[in-house]
């Protein structure tokens, strides 16, 4: 049972193990589809690509009741610059862990041109649009970062519903120690990141935050003073449904009377 508390509209819950956050997460996820694929015809989804992901993911690929061939799939980064086989690439995770292995209606990657990166965020904007975001499964980096959106970046009042980011040092070690690339010289400098208007119009967010290295970062997420870009993922506090689960390790720095 997952211990449970609100800051602002943020509900945060705290489970007994990383696995225990995973299932959490999925079960809330899943239970929010249902009902949303009982009120409409068609749910639109986006999803992140990191190791945070893996436990709520493989839960939720697990979940009954689904209807997956009306539910459209999006991600919310990719790499500029990797090779389209390159194993670190979102859209290889996301296939491995979860596009792969569910009967979608629609999967939507995101396919950067390295000529031309603007038009990849014309057409995916274009996307956005028409298929308005109703659930997105998300988490958060050891900057605070949401997506890719690092805080000298990220803007809550981005025009932009994706563009072209350069990634701070901070985020390029994260994806060292996660253990995706050897050296910080192999991490691609720029990116392609939804921005962060979009989370907000999202319908539901369900943030997966696991491991010692996001303990300040959930710590700065929930107890910043003010809900700004030094620390991005403060936005959650003020959506009307977002949800931050949270495992043992993640939440350490978190008091006894939270």
């Amino acid at each position: 049972m997952a211990k449970t508390f609100k800051k602002d509209n943020l509900t945060v819950k705290i489970s007994d193990s990383r696995v225990g956050m995973g299932k959490t997460a999925a079960a809330d996820a899943a239970e929010a589809l249902r009902r949303l694929l009982s009120e409409k015809e068609e749910v639109n989804v986006i999803f992140a690509a990191a190791p945070s992901q893996n436990e709520t993911l493989a839960a939720l690929v697990k979940e009954p009741g689904i209807d997956w061939s009306r539910v459209n799939a999006f991600h919310m980064d990719e790499y500029i610059g990797l090779a389209p086989d390159a194993p670190q690439r979102f859209g290889k995770y996301l296939y491995d862990h979860v596009f792969g292995l569910l009967p979608f209606k629609s999967v939507n990657y995101i396919k950067p041109d390295k000529d031309d990166p603007e038009a990849t965020c014309r057409e995916y904007s274009a996307l956005l649009e028409k298929y308005q975001p109703d659930v997105i499964m998300m988490g958060i980096g050891e900057n605070g970062h949401i997506a890719f959106n690092d805080p000298p970046v990220a803007d809550f009042n981005d025009p932009k519903l994706i563009k072209v980011v350069k990634l701070d040092e901070i985020c390029r070690n994260q994806q060292v120690n996660d253990g995706c690339f050897a050296s910080i010289g192999e991490v691609p400098t720029h990116a392609l990141s939804l921005t962060i208007p979009v989370f907000m119009k999202a319908g539901k967010l369900i943030c997966s935050v696991p491991a010692p290295t996001k303990a300040q970062a959930v710590y700065d997420t929930i107890h910043n003073e003010k809900c700004d870009e030094t620390c991005p993922a403060t936005c959650m506090r003020g959506h009307k449904d977002a949800t931050l689960y949270l495992d043992p390790d993640s939440a350490a720095l978190l008091g006894e009377a939270e």
